[in-house]
C-alpha cells in the first residue's frame, strides 16, 4: 500500500521507519543522529554496527563546526553533498583540492596520489579542519603521517573510504592515531556517507 505523504514529510517519515526497523538496537545517544542520517542516505542498516566513534567524537565535531572550522573532502561529490549554507553561517567553508591542476602535476611528479598531495595542502591551512574522507584510503594514510610528523592536528577525521585496496588498513590506522574519529569499519563507505556525517552534525546546530 502506497503511503500518502507530502514532500515536506518524506524525511520525517523516513526517520520514523528507520527507528522502527532499528527497534531496541542500542546506539549511544550522542551518536544516534549520525547513525540514522547515514542509514537514511544509504538505506544500509549495517552502519548501525560498523560506524565507530572515538570518545565524544560527535560532540567535538559539533564544537569545531560551531567555532567556524573548515571541512576538507577528498572528492567533489562529498563537497557537493555537504550543506554549505549552514557551514558558511558558522564561518566555515568546504575545500577539495583533488582536481586542482597544480595538485595533479605534483602528484604525477612525485608518483603519489592526488589525495596524498591534497591532504598536504590542507595541512598548510591556518584554520582548524574536519577531514571528511569518503573515497581515498591514501588520504587517510597521508593524514596519519602528517600527524606523526607534527604537521597536522585535525579537529575530527571522518574516515569512510569505500573499496578494497588498503581501505580496511587505513581505517584501522586512523582509529589508532591521535585525532578524534568517526570511521566506517570494513570496506563500506563512500562520499555520500562522508557528507551525511557532516550534515548530521551541522543539522544539530542549525536547520
Amino acid at each position: 500500500m502506497i503511503e500518502k505523504v507530502t514532500p515536506g514529510e518524506i524525511e520525517q517519515r523516513s526517520f520514523e521507519i528507520i527507528s522502527q526497523i532499528l527497534g531496541d538496537k542500542k546506539i549511544a545517544p550522542e551518536n544516534e543522529l549520525v547513525v540514522k542520517r547515514v542509514i537514511h542516505t544509504t538505506a544500509d542498516f549495517d552502519y548501525a554496527d560498523n560506524l565507530a566513534f572515538s570518545p565524544h567524537a560527535v560532540e567535538k565535531g559539533i564544537a569545531a563546526l560551531r567555532s567556524g572550522c573548515d571541512i576538507i573532502t577528498d572528492t567533489q561529490m562529498a563537497k557537493a553533498g555537504i550543506n554549505k549554507k549552514i557551514l558558511e553561517q558558522l564561518g566555515g567553508q568546504v575545500h577539495c583540492f583533488i582536481a586542482d591542476a597544480d595538485v595533479a602535476a605534483e602528484a604525477k611528479e612525485r608518483n603519489v596520489t592526488r589525495a596524498t598531495v591534497s591532504m598536504e595542502r590542507a595541512a598548510a591551512l591556518a584554520k582548524p579542519c574536519i577531514f571528511a574522507i569518503g573515497n581515498a584510503p591514501t588520504a587517510l594514510l597521508s593524514l596519519e603521517q602528517l600527524m606523526l610528523q607534527g604537521k597536522l592536528q585535525p579537529a575530527l577525521i571522518i574516515g569512510v573510504p569505500v573499496g578494497f585496496v588498503n581501505v580496511v588498513e587505513s581505517k584501522e590506522r586512523i582509529m589508532a592515531a591521535a585525532a578524534p574519529y568517526i570511521v566506517a569499519k570494513g570496506r563500506k563507505g563512500g562520499s555520500n556517507v562522508a557528507a551525511a556525517i557532516c550534515n548530521a552534525m551541522l543539522y544539530q546546530i542549525l536547520r
